[in-house]
């Protein structure tokens, strides 16, 4: 990948403060921490290097317009140490399996915040340009191709 590829989002100078900082007994809130100051990071460096986001045209309407920018999960953080060398495949599997349990048990999203504050502090896509037809879920979309009102009705 070139240095300054739209979607690349493991840059060197973040690998290495990955190596730096990573210690193999990292609690998870200390690895959120360290996934905040990567993403802060990865920020800076498309900033800087002025990368956009590629545009996109959606199949269905023909609409373009910029993707979300990349950001630095946690689960990504975890599966770069194995991909890296930076753990063994062996370590990052159990970091993960852990990392699923810990999430579920702290209501936390794919960047470790508490999940209210998924819209608020990662919501790309009020910045994108949308479809009518994506904002829909499938079950809306099946009620309204059925007939059927998406408003329940108690009564029914």
């Amino acid at each position: 990948m070139a240095a300054g590829d739209p979607q690349r989002v493991w840059f060197p100078e973040m690998l290495a403060r990955l190596r730096s900082e990573w210690k193999p007994q990292m609690s998870f809130p200390a690895l959120i921490e360290l996934r905040d100051r990567l993403d802060a990071m990865l920020q800076q460096i498309r900033s800087k290097r002025h990368i956009v986001s590629p545009v996109l045209r959606c199949p269905k309407c023909g609409t373009t317009g910029p993707s979300a920018e990349p950001h630095v999960g946690v689960r990504a953080l975890i599966l770069a140490l194995g991909r890296f060398g930076i753990t063994s495949q062996k370590e990052t599997k159990r970091i993960e399996r852990d990392w699923a349990r810990y999430r579920v048990q702290n209501r936390l999203d794919l960047y470790g915040q508490a999940s209210a504050t998924v819209a608020e502090g990662h919501s790309e896509q009020s910045k994108m340009v949308g479809c009518v037809h994506v904002g829909s879920t499938p079950r809306q979309n099946t009620e309204l191709f059925s007939g059927k009102s998406p408003i329940s009705n108690p009564s029914e």
